[in-house]
């Protein structure tokens, strides 16, 4: 059977390249505005925590892979049960692709979730 650290890096991976490929979308579509979300012009601060979000996913990836058990469980779970909330709070997006796409990152989430919560360690 396939390590647990590695059936979560690709679930990770799965999850960022989904969200990446909203955000492409988002820009072809011409549904994105430079410099502002929701209309509203973004401050710095805005950008850095956003750069924050979308750092998750890749972090995990790197975490999964690295940090020891049972850390790496727990961690995984927080992250993607954060990540679920904070996509819950945008709901719905204007989009039917978006809409698409965050019900497929949310398929991701709980299958990370329930490969963490359901880790074996052969001892």
């Amino acid at each position: 059977m396939v390590e647990a650290r590695i059936i979560l890096s690709g679930l990770w991976v799965a999850l960022m390249l989904t969200y990446l490929l909203g955000d492409v979308l988002r820009v072809f579509a011409g549904d994105f505005v430079a410099g502002e979300m929701d209309g509203k012009p973004v401050s710095p601060a805005l950008w850095v925590v956003a750069a924050v979000v979308m750092l998750i996913p890749i972090v995990m990836l790197v975490l999964s892979l690295t940090l020891g058990y049972p850390a790496i469980r727990w961690a995984t779970i927080v992250a993607s049960v954060f990540l679920v909330l904070f996509n819950l709070v945008g709901l719905p997006y204007d989009g039917l692709y978006d809409n698409f796409l965050i019900v497929v990152g949310f398929v991701f989430n709980a299958l990370i979730v329930w490969h963490a919560w359901n880790w074996q360690v052969a001892g």
